[in-house]
């Protein structure tokens, strides 16, 4: 990665290194990253619970397929809705590897996947999107420095200090913009923090990790440029505000309901 400035911000290079037509990409080393602390996360909260470390690996490895999948296909399938009638040589523009990660699509191939191999490995399903909450939020802090790597996902244009210019980025930018890639980060990083501190405690911890991960999005997409698609909310948006409700609707029915049988247990 090489860096210097231009028009009061800095220019991000995508490529990490390239042998011959092989290109290594920040990206993609953002995502071994975020693969190998989320399952040493999420192995140690297996650890923690009597169960088998190995399923946390088997696991996360079937959360990325299928994270990475869903995201994929989601911004195409966006993407296709936006253009539904290609020029000739307009497909080649589209980048498939360093372009395209919907969280909400990621969101939703994960989920998908996780339940899947919870069925196969026999691993409780409640217990399963507990354990997992804390290294979802790492995980998404890891993959999007590597969004801001290649210059994808940025916001508005600013005059603040931090203000970050892509000049090959997705798609070009040589003003200032708010690198609201590193915002998500920050936020989610601290969201991580506070999920594992508790496990264990919480209800529906992942009741928790939806709501803040909900709430970072649905603020943070206001910086940035998603067209309006349900009413005055962005796609992003609106799936936000559906997992703030279901993570805070899921935390307040098991928080009641832990009460309850609290109450009616015999002393």
């Amino acid at each position: 990665m090489a860096a210097g400035s231009a028009a009061g911000g800095l220019n991000v290079y995508p490529t990490l290194f390239q042998i011959g037509n092989f290109e290594v990409s920040t990206f993609g080393l953002m995502v071994v990253i975020a693969f190998l602390a989320g399952g040493e996360l999420t192995a140690r909260s297996f650890d923690r619970f009597g169960l088998d470390r190995e399923d946390a690996w088997r696991l996360i490895t079937w959360c990325v397929i299928g994270g990475m999948l869903g995201a994929k296909l989601w911004y195409f399938a966006e993407y296709f809705a936006r253009n539904p009638v290609l020029q000739p040589g307009q497909m080649g523009s589209v980048d498939f590897w360093r372009s395209g990660l919907t969280w909400y699509g990621g969101f939703a191939g994960g989920t998908l996947a996780a339940l899947i191999a919870a069925r196969v490995y026999r691993i409780p399903i409640p217990t399963l999107v507990d354990l997992a909450a804390p290294s979802l939020a790492a995980g998404q802090a890891l993959g999007r420095i590597g969004c801001f790597l290649v210059g994808d996902d940025y916001g508005r244009t600013t005059d603040l200090p931090w203000g970050v210019a892509f000049p090959q980025g997705l798609p070009p930018t040589l003003e200032p913009v708010h690198p609201t890639m590193l915002y998500e980060t920050l936020w989610l990083g601290l969201a991580a923090l506070w999920l594992w501190r508790r496990r264990g405690r919480s209800p529906f911890l992942f009741g928790e990790y939806l709501f803040l991960a909900g709430a970072g999005r649905l603020w943070i997409e206001i910086l940035r440029l998603n067209p309006a698609a349900l009413g005055p909310l962005s796609n992003a948006q609106a799936a936000a505000s559906l997992c703030m409700l279901v993570g805070a609707a899921g935390w307040l029915y098991l928080a009641q309901r832990a009460r309850g049988l609290s109450r009616s247990a015999p002393l």
